[in-house]
Order: structure tokens, then C-alpha cells, then sequence
């Protein structure tokens, strides 16, 4: 028994050294977490693709499912999809190979908004994330009704996130 458990130490602990949050160029990530915000609840998954040392393109959408009832949302106000561009900034920190830290802008179908996320990894393929979300242009000049603020204003996500 104590072969068994000293070899699992060792494997977790060795791959562990060798995780790292951004690879750069060529560097996949898929994440998948809650969504928090005011009036609803929900679901999000994201994509990331490395295009150079400290840069990377993806997609984000999320999903509202617990949304009050009395704001009478459809399925176009609790669905979002978005283009995003991150600055992988963790190793110009230089905190820890297994975090990277990403501010970045994004394009969605309701707005022009911006997110600062960071993740950090456990072992090579697994890790954890936490992201913020918060809109700084609203595509619809229009007053928004309840349901239309759903997805611009300021959101929380966090969740597991893996290396592809």
C-alpha cells in the first residue's frame, strides 16, 4: 500500500513541475464553468487558441438557466456567443509557470466588452479558472428592458479548464 500511494505522490507531484497555464503559439484551452450574475444563473464554456508567445483568439458563450421568471426571458436574451483576444501575461509575471493571467476584449452578440481572467494548472491537462466579464459598449442604444440586461452587465464565471 504505502508502494501504491508513494508512486501516485510521484506522478502527481512530477507532472505537476511540468504544467504550464500558456504554451504560446499553438496552446489550446477549453474551459467550462458556472456564470454568476444579477437576475440569473447559467453556464460557460470557452475555447482559447494560442497565436503567439503572450496572445490568443477564442470563442465564449454562455447560457442563463436560472433566470426570475418575472423578467421573461427568450432564448436570444439568455444566450450569448463572443470572439475574444486575450494577452496571456502570466510569464511576464513570472509568479508561476502553472498561471497565467489574461486580460482581454470581446466581441458578443449583444455588446463590446473587455474580461480579465486567470487560471492556474495542477497537473499538464487540468486546472482551475475564474473569469470577469463586464460590458464597455452596448450594441443597442435602445433603453433595454430587464430581460435585455441580462447578458450586459457584469458577470463572474469559474470552473475547470484544460489543456487540448
Amino acid at each position: 500500500m504505502k508502494k501504491i500511494v508513494f508512486t501516485l505522490l510521484l506522478t502527481v507531484t512530477s507532472s505537476a513541475l511540468f504544467a504550464q497555464a500558456f504554451e504560446g503559439k499553438g496552446d489550446q484551452k477549453f474551459q467550462v464553468g458556472v456564470n454568476l450574475q444579477d437576475h440569473g444563473t447559467g453556464v460557460n464554456a470557452s475555447f482559447d487558441y494560442g497565436l503567439g508567445e503572450n496572445i490568443s483568439i477564442g470563442v465564449s458563450s454562455s447560457y442563463l438557466l436560472g433566470v426570475k421568471e418575472a423578467l421573461d426571458a427568450h432564448f436570444e436574451d439568455r444566450y450569448d456567443l463572443k470572439g475574444r483576444f486575450n494577452a496571456n501575461i502570466g510569464n511576464v509575471l513570472n509568479i508561476d509557470d502553472n498561471f497565467d493571467l489574461y486580460p482581454g476584449l470581446s466581441f458578443s452578440l449583444k455588446n463590446f466588452g473587455g474580461h480579465v481572467g486567470a487560471r492556474y494548472f495542477f497537473t499538464s491537462g487540468f486546472g482551475v479558472y475564474a473569469e470577469t466579464s463586464f460590458p464597455i459598449a452596448r450594441y443597442n442604444t435602445d433603453p433595454l428592458t430587464p430581460a435585455e440586461k441580462l447578458n450586459n452587465q457584469f458577470a463572474l464565471c469559474f470552473g475547470a479548464s484544460f489543456n487540448l
